[in-house]
């Protein structure tokens, strides 16, 4: 399985990049994690902000691999602890299909990604800068893919 972690916003920091890499590499083919960027709108003084979200929506909706299951990172999803997450992504393994992990940007995302995920999941009630998710999620699914496999990362 590959998870596809489609997120809103280029040009992250390079600490951000190098965060997100480091647990992405950690991971096993049986569950690869790649990273697709999605350019952001540019936002000004006047933007019209639901257009943008929108826009940013429809290409993060372009960039799921067809036949992937979607959940959608949202501050009002479900929440699950460490050991919660390894349960599902060992039942996301095992459905035999990617997943595609939906980021949004400074505004979040747009109804219809919300509407197109089979899931949303919540990392914390703090709402939380976009670029720190990245680094959050590949460390989370490398901590869970550790407790499915008895590797000693997680200590627990």
């Amino acid at each position: 399985m590959n998870i596809h972690l489609i997120a809103v916003g280029d040009r992250m920091p390079r600490w951000i990049q190098e965060g997100f890499d480091e647990y992405a590499r950690r991971l096993p083919a049986e569950c690869a994690l790649k990273l697709n960027e999605i350019a952001p709108g540019k936002r000004g003084k006047n933007a019209d902000i639901a257009r943008i979200v929108r826009d940013e929506t429809e290409r993060t909706l372009a960039a799921i691999p067809k036949g992937a299951k979607v959940v959608a990172l949202e501050v009002d999803g479900q929440r699950w602890s460490t050991e919660q997450l390894s349960v599902r992504l060992d039942d996301w393994m095992a459905d035999g299909r990617d997943l595609a992990l939906l980021v949004g940007g400074p505004d979040g995302l747009g109804d219809a990604a919300r509407a197109a995920a089979e899931l949303q999941w919540s990392l914390s009630p703090l709402t939380l800068p976009h670029p720190l998710v990245r680094v959050i999620v590949a460390e989370q699914l490398y901590r869970a893919w550790s407790i499915l496999r008895n590797h000693p990362y997680h200590r627990a």
